[in-house]
């Protein structure tokens, strides 16, 4: 427990803006700029959210300046009863929220998490079998500018030409084939759940190690909207941002036979000293994200997403897999006589916010855009199928789009007040 004493002195926040505006305006109109810039359009970015006032409170709290390399117990510096108190919570928090033997908090991103599950189960030269980047494979999933990429010997699975969907069998025939050291599961825009269970069978048919990078569907486990790796999976691999609505960071969950691998994986091997506000602050996120509020807003997300690619194809798009399971959805805007860069560029500039994403079988790029933010702002069906009516507007540059966007976010604010 925190650590307290009746002759410290009362706790305060250095929260004032107004010193930042006085100390450095330069840099405090850069924030304002953002937050106007946010609070003006949509955010539909499939990997972003907004995080609770409590999460932002943690983020800007006195633990951003503690140093504590190590971990609870076992620090290479002083004065870290608080830290260790924050990180202890935040790990039981995290066990709790996705029925883990063990959880590190401290990676710095998913990527992180990514490199140290790596780092504890292989070694350069390994072979590696995930999803390809261009089927949504993420970075950390083989790409040659990545460490991943040039450490290991990556061979990429892809998706049924017909149906987008995951090929079972080719990834099965793929690993006898080349007999990798582990098997990855996870994509940046794959709208539906993997099938965790067949790779589990695929990964101990071939001697594998499974690991699942649930960076995107994490905080939909957590609300219980998606189904949950943690029992198939030798490692989960996760971001605490995203659907999950915490602070941007990653964590790792594995089972008690691999917890001290994976700890040493993170510290010292792949990073040092943890950022313990950003730790504290996603303890926050998982006590919010264990309430029956978070698991109804989860579940929202999902429906949303699934009124908005309705819609979305009502307009022309083609969406990818003919729909979603989760809160993300891609979409080739070709039907419409663009491509995915101009797509979103005409999109931006109506105030609609996302990304473009490789397609499936070809060179073209479609776009990729996701409902968690949204649905955190408390948008439902109905303003879903009025944003699939503005894309379809905003791409066929047709009426005033940004002015209706700028209304809705004036209806449904970031954060009200």
């Amino acid at each position: 427990m925190p650590v307290t004493t009746s002759a410290a002195p009362p706790a305060t926040l250095p929260q004032d803006f107004g010193a930042l505006l006085r100390e450095d305006p330069e840099i405090a109109d850069v924030l304002l700029g953002e937050l106007r810039r946010q609070s003006g359009t949509l955010q539909l970015t499939a990997a972003e959210n907004f995080t609770s006032p409590a999460v932002l409170a943690a983020l800007g709290s006195p633990l951003a300046n503690k140093y504590a390399e190590g971990y609870p117990g076992k620090r290479h510096h002083g004065g870290c009863e608080q830290a260790d108190a924050a990180e202890l919570i935040a790990v039981r928090r995290a066990t709790a929220l996705f029925g883990a033997e063990h959880a590190n908090v401290q990676p710095h991103s998913g990527s992180s998490a990514v490199l140290a599950a790596y780092a504890a189960l292989l070694r350069p030269g390994d072979t590696v079998l995930a999803m390809g980047l261009p089927y949504g494979g993420h970075l950390t999933h083989g790409s040659p500018a990545n460490f991943s990429g040039r450490w290991f010997d990556f061979v990429g699975y892809g998706v049924d030409s017909e149906s987008g969907l995951i090929d079972y069998q080719q990834v099965r025939t793929l690993a006898r084939t080349h007999r990798p050291k582990a098997i990855v599961s996870g994509s940046i825009s794959y709208p539906r759940h993997p099938d965790y269970e067949r790779f589990r069978e695929i990964a101990d048919e071939v001697g594998a190690y499974f690991i699942a990078d649930a960076a995107h569907p994490m905080g939909l486990i957590a609300g219980g909207a998606a189904p949950s790796p943690v029992p198939y999976a030798d490692v989960v691999c996760a971001t605490t941002h995203k659907v999950l609505r915490g602070p941007r960071g990653g964590m790792i969950l594995c089972g008690a036979e691999l917890a001290e691998r994976i700890d040493r994986a993170v510290f010292p091997f792949t990073q040092g000293g943890a950022q313990m506000h950003t730790v504290a602050a996603k303890a926050v996120a998982f006590h919010e994200a264990a309430t029956p509020a978070f698991a109804a807003y989860a579940h929202r997300v999902v429906s949303h997403a699934r009124v908005l690619a309705a819609g979305l194809e009502a307009e022309g798009f083609d969406v990818t897999t003919g729909g979603t399971d989760t809160h993300l959805i891609v979409a080739d805007p070709a039907p419409l006589g663009v491509d995915g860069h101009t797509a979103r560029t005409r999109l931006a500039a109506a105030g609609l916010v996302l990304d473009t994403c490789a397609l499936p079988y070809g060179d073209a790029r479609g776009i990729r855009l996701g409902t968690a933010a949204v649905t955190t702002q408390g948008m439902g069906d109905a303003a879903m199928a009025r944003l699939a009516a503005l894309f379809g507007a905003a791409v066929r540059e047709e009426g005033d789009v940004l002015a209706e966007v700028r209304e809705l976010v004036a209806k449904f604010p970031p954060y009200p007040g």
